[in-house]
């Protein structure tokens, strides 16, 4: 157990394999359960949420007997995105939340992510007190302080509101006929009937999960599907969310996925014609593409970078001030709205957007030309460390300087996953494909 088990994103792995397993599950609750109730005063609670994989099971029922094993009450939510978590966290003034989700991880991967009472995600300290916890083992409680387990079945539909409340009063989506890919994942219930209630057409997509479908050929990793059925249905637009729906993509009519930088531009540009911008920035990490960054500054705003995830994206806006950020990827955050990345308050954002202006979703998705960027993922086995090789240093030591004036270069390790991602920017897509191309041959040779 001296690997560490907290990545960029919580614990994550393949279920049923070290660190996934029932046994540390049961274990991280005890932790979190001790970390959390460290006064040693009663009636402290946890919510735990989780998304459509069929390890899920296990891991809620892990979690729950380590909890209620250090006296918390645990309250379980059944299948709800992500945001709801943190959200749920706050209105129901819980001590900790829970999410059991690998995101948009394949099914045979599962995670546990924990939110504070504030709603936020941990920080790296908590997490590194957790750990510690865990792997040292904590004393249970007395038995007649043993905690109680209770299903709250109206979670998803307190979320509901929380989520309609964001748009502007009495606006509605009339007229607009929207296809929304739930991933089989979270959502798949949720994101549907708040469309529907909004008053829009709902053409549901990947709604119908079997616990080992999530993210197959559908969501935000995977939008080829969901964008031919918005052309096949003749859709004004296609909301694209992940497995457990703090991602988005947008799909425009014809067809056309814009990414999470595009959407950002989108509603930073809006914001600030608003006067909503705090701070006339938007916080996103180094993975977003350098046409962004100068796209704000023609519209005289400016760009915070931040490392890879959205919890750091977070942390860079509580420290600053601001209210807009997220990720490439599709993580979108709203701290006037929410905690962490939501892709459905997005996907309403966006909405909203073509409601007020009566532009197309293709008008209002391509706000910028993006530089070229080419990113590509190279597995290893678990206990390497490839980046540490000479030859490896040397090659992207020589990229760095034949990129100098011309691009970017990022290369870094996957913290949900064992891959090194290796993504150049670059005018000239002829050196992007052979420096990109370069690396990764060199990282496969010294794995």
């Amino acid at each position: 157990m001296a690997d560490k088990l907290f990545g960029t994103d919580g614990v994550r792995g393949l279920a049923n394999q070290y660190p996934m397993t029932a046994e540390m599950a049961l274990r991280l609750g005890a932790a979190a359960g001790r970390y959390f109730r460290r006064d040693g005063s009663a009636a402290h609670r946890v919510v735990i949420g989780k998304d459509t994989r069929l390890s899920g099971y296990m891991f809620e029922n892990a979690l729950t007997a380590g909890f209620t094993s250090t006296g918390m009450n645990v309250f379980l939510l059944g299948p709800v995105p992500t945001p709801a978590v943190g959200m749920l966290t706050t209105s129901m003034r819980a001590d900790v939340g829970v999410m059991i989700s690998a995101s948009h991880n394949p099914h045979h991967d599962n995670g546990i992510k924990f939110f504070g009472p504030d709603g936020f995600k941990l920080s790296d300290e908590a997490e590194a007190e957790i750990e510690a916890l865990t792997l040292s083992g904590v004393e249970p409680a007395q038995a007649q302080n043993i905690g109680r387990a209770k299903r709250i079945d109206d979670g998803r539909f307190r979320y509901y509101e929380r989520v309609k409340a964001t748009l502007s009063s009495g606006k509605r989506l009339e007229g607009l006929k929207v296809l929304v890919d739930c991933a089989n994942g979270a959502a798949y219930r949720t994101a549907p009937e708040v469309l529907w209630e909004l008053g829009a057409e709902v053409i549901p997509f990947g709604v119908s999960p079997n616990g080992t479908n999530i993210n197959e050929k559908c969501g935000s990793t995977h939008p080829e599907e969901a964008a031919a059925a918005v052309v096949a249905h003749g859709a004004d637009v296609g909301i694209c969310l992940d497995g457990d729906a703090d991602r988005v993509m947008i799909i425009d009519e014809n067809g056309v996925v814009a990414d999470g930088d595009q959407i950002m531009a989108l509603f930073a540009s809006r914001w600030a014609e608003q006067d909503r911008l705090r701070g006339g920035t938007l916080v996103a990490t180094v993975m977003s593409n350098l046409g962004l960054e100068r796209y704000l500054q023609g519209q005289g705003l400016s760009l915070e970078r931040t490392g890879v995830g959205d919890r750091y994206v977070v942390e860079a806006m509580r420290r600053g001030n601001w209210n807009l950020g997220g990720e490439q990827s599709g993580h979108i955050v709203m701290t006037d709205y929410a905690t962490t990345g939501d892709g459905l308050l997005a996907g309403l954002q966006f909405l909203a957007a073509m409601v007020e202006t009566g532009k197309t979703a293709s008008e209002l998705a391509r706000r910028f030309d993006p530089v070229p960027q080419l990113l590509k993922n190279v597995r290893f086995t678990a206990g390497q460390t490839p980046l540490d090789s000479a030859p490896v240093q040397a090659a992207i030591a020589d990229a760095e300087a034949r990129l100098v004036g011309k691009g970017r270069l990022l290369i870094r390790k996957s913290g949900t996953e064992p891959l090194i991602r290796v993504m150049a920017e670059c005018e000239d897509e002829g050196m992007l494909t052979e420096t990109v191309d370069g690396i990764c041959a060199v990282i496969q040779e010294n794995t």
